[in-house]
């Protein structure tokens, strides 16, 4: 029975992502396109985005889709490899393929065919050379073992069913001393049970929000260290507008959640 739960919660997000990454109309966040909005670059200054950072990624690519800015705690150098979980129509990958620079390699998975195609659309209008779009679920990585340097992830990982696969796949894919960087909702108040057996609330990112403490609990069963998922108060404004009239924003807010792979990470010996 969870099985099909599972399975029924997967293909409504992949449904409502679908929808939206064939849509014409700008979204903000978690709330659908039949909110109206000023745009999509509107939303994402609301996030944290800087417009210089808007105005370099390839047309399309942001749809207003995230509850902050990964980037901010990434500190992404050259020559890392970085994955995104739930990459989308590109947008972090697209900043982040910048940062990394020519020695470095950026890898998107979305499980949503729609959104894969938008996204190699992007890159090569934008001729990215270092990014990759893979079309994948993030409980099942189509990534080898202990290749990526850092991890990022937009508002994608709440809407998971099975949480623990996500972050037990997350380690298994980090290079030891790998991170995490993700921008996520979290629950700060137990969710009524209404709101939690709401498929368009779940597949709106609220009602698939785990606990700060459920959170920490997972990855470190999963094996994370340095663990630290901090909320953004500040997203209260923006989280009332992905369903208004209900009092979601009661519940729930955005956080950044960091985490670290035991381990050295690899140090090529001197040459002597």
């Amino acid at each position: 029975m969870e099985d099909l739960k599972n399975d029924r919660i997967r293909q409504a997000v992949r449904q409502r992502y679908s929808q939206v990454a064939e849509s014409s109309d700008a979204s903000c966040g978690c709330r659908g396109p039949e909110v109206l909005v000023a745009s999509t670059g509107t939303c994402s200054r609301e996030l944290g985005y800087s417009a210089e950072e808007i105005s370099v990624i390839p047309q399309g690519a942001d749809m207003g889709l995230g509850c902050g800015n990964p980037q901010v705690i990434a500190a992404l150098k050259p020559g890392e490899v970085v994955l995104d979980l739930g990459s989308g129509g590109g947008f972090d990958c697209f900043l982040a393929a910048r940062a990394v620079g020519d020695t470095g390699r950026v890898i998107g998975v979305d499980m949503t065919p729609a959104m894969v195609s938008k996204a190699r659309a992007g890159a090569a209008s934008g001729g990215y050379q270092n990014v990759e779009f893979r079309l994948g679920e993030i409980e099942n990585l189509p990534v080898a073992d202990a290749t990526v340097d850092i991890i990022l992830s937009n508002c994608v990982i709440n809407l998971s069913p099975d949480k623990l696969r996500v972050f037990a796949e997350a380690l298994r894919v980090l290079k030891p001393g790998g991170r995490l960087a993700i921008s996520d909702i979290v629950a700060f108040a137990d969710l009524p049970e209404e709101v939690r057996q709401d498929m368009a609330l779940y597949v709106g990112c609220v009602a698939g929000a785990s606990t700060v403490s459920e959170i920490e609990a997972v990855l470190e069963a999963s094996g994370f260290t340095e663990i630290r998922v901090l909320p953004q108060g500040a997203s209260e404004q923006f989280i009332r507008g992905w369903a208004p009239g209900t009092s979601v924003a009661d519940y729930v807010v955005s956080a950044t959640i960091q985490a670290v792979k035991p381990g050295a990470p690899f140090q090529p010996a001197p040459l002597r």
